[in-house]
């Protein structure tokens, strides 16, 4: 009798453990439904429970100031619970740093960078600005010449414009940057020939220069994008790349060998061909980076959006 109950209780700690390979998780996207944020927690989600990485992941919507609320309830509420993710992306960078947050991404475990946009730089099909080098030369004459057109202030457009005025040498206080609440906004405005250059995600624009009334002049990434016609803003002479990524983390507090079971977990999903499927889909470039690599970029990321944002005005 010892022995079979011995044997049961053995057993029965193999099914435990073994569950907690299929951990379920609950995932928070910091912003409303059905923006990217949103979409990137339902994806995960998606993918997670199709490729039978987890039993049951939940998403729920915390929206507002740029994720800051979300990442704020998150890091209080979440911590040391190895079974709760938060997504969020580059925009959340500048977020932290203009709404003064009292939490920052140093606060919550990042895990991994999963996906990413470039910048496209856009003029009217009919500018006389050809390249780059055309806008370099506009811009260093008359700065205030220059109007351009994209997202909010302070988001990742607005940042991209005082990268390039910066590396051009010129001021980034001078840039005349006209933000619009909506991609259709920016498109209607650069179209109208309202703004002197469009910046923008890729997407945003592609049908446009695709169909030949918007000429790209330059793509903010390191190398080459599969595509896109365009150089780089490195090859047409401005050093700057740029990506308007997204990311997931988890909770503050964990354990490093939680921290690893979640980041492979992570790398699981993203080496799924579930995954693979959703990016070629949805037209999200895969720009994967985790663990240590991830923190140091973002490191990087943090103090080089700081540095623009108080180059610009927008942060003290």
């Amino acid at each position: 009798m010892g022995k079979m109950l011995l044997a049961f209780v053995a057993t029965g700690a193999l099914i435990v453990s073994g569950a907690a390979f299929a951990a379920d998780y609950k995932i928070m996207a910091p912003a409303a439904p059905g923006g990217g944020w949103d979409q990137t927690a339902r994806t995960l989600q998606t993918v997670f429970q199709d490729e039978k990485i987890s039993g049951n992941v939940q998403v729920v919507n915390v929206p507002g100031a740029g994720g800051t609320i979300g990442l704020a309830q998150f890091a209080n509420s979440a911590k040391g619970d190895p079974a709760q993710l938060i997504v969020g992306g580059y925009v959340m960078v500048g977020a932290i740093l203009t709404n003064d947050s009292p939490v920052n991404l140093t606060q919550v475990t990042p895990i991994a960078r999963l996906t990413g946009e470039f910048e496209a730089l856009v003029v009217p099909a009919a500018s006389p600005i050809k390249n780059i080098a055309d806008l370099v030369e506009k811009l260093k004459s008359d700065p205030g010449s220059v109007s351009w057109g994209g997202g909010s202030a302070g988001g990742t457009d607005h940042i991209t414009a005082g990268l390039i005025a910066k590396a051009a040498g010129v001021d980034p206080t001078k840039v005349n940057y006209i933000a619009f609440s909506g991609g259709g906004e920016a498109l209607a405005a650069i179209l109208g020939n309202q703004v002197t250059v469009g910046i923008s995600g890729y997407g945003e624009f592609e049908s446009q220069i695709k169909a030949g009334t918007l000429r790209i002049i330059g793509i903010s990434s390191d190398a080459k994008v599969a595509g896109v016609d365009a150089p780089t803003f490195k090859e047409g002479g401005v050093d700057v790349a740029i990506q308007n990524w997204r990311m997931v983390a988890a909770a503050p507090g964990i354990s490093k060998e939680q921290e690893a079971a979640i980041g492979a977990d992570v790398e699981k999903m993203v080496k799924s061909k579930t995954w693979q499927d959703q990016l070629a889909a949805k037209g999200w470039a895969n720009t994967y980076l985790a663990g240590d690599a991830f923190k140091a970029q973002l490191a990087k990321d943090t103090e080089a959006t700081s540095a623009i944002l108080k180059d610009i005005g927008l942060v003290k």
